[in-house]
């Protein structure tokens, strides 16, 4: 039996569900779609406290996309030190900062031509 396609929209409301679960905050999905030559269709960004939490937040999303799509990132890198974890979908980029490496790189510029939607937390 054929792998199912999963929908991008899919994987994102799973990805911000296993952020949100373990409380990851300023959370931006970035569409790159109309950006030449990008490495895939959307970044989703955001950060956690402490390597602990930013943990957290990498195996809530690895967890429930899993559970709930029956998928697996391609590649994960960054987990030896959780300051910057990338969780790679393919089509999905998740990357998962604390704070400080967030404000250093400062992707959201880096990809400044993206459309960006902020996602309101309730916590």
């Amino acid at each position: 039996m054929a792998k199912q396609e999963i929908n991008a929209d899919q994987l994102i409301s799973v990805i911000i569900s296993g952020i949100e679960d373990v409380k990851g905050k300023e959370i931006n999905i970035l569409d790159l779609r109309d950006i030449e030559n990008t490495v895939c269709d959307y970044f989703i960004v955001c950060e956690g406290t402490s390597n602990t939490q930013v943990n957290a937040i990498v195996n809530s999303i690895q967890k429930k996309v899993s559970k709930e799509l029956k998928d697996n990132p391609w590649h994960t890198e960054g987990l030896e030190n959780s300051e910057w974890v990338l969780i790679d979908y393919v089509n999905v980029v998740v990357h998962v900062f604390q704070k400080h490496i967030r404000e250093y790189y400062d992707i959201e510029s880096l990809w400044g031509d993206a459309k960006t939607t902020v996602i309101e937390t309730s916590y």
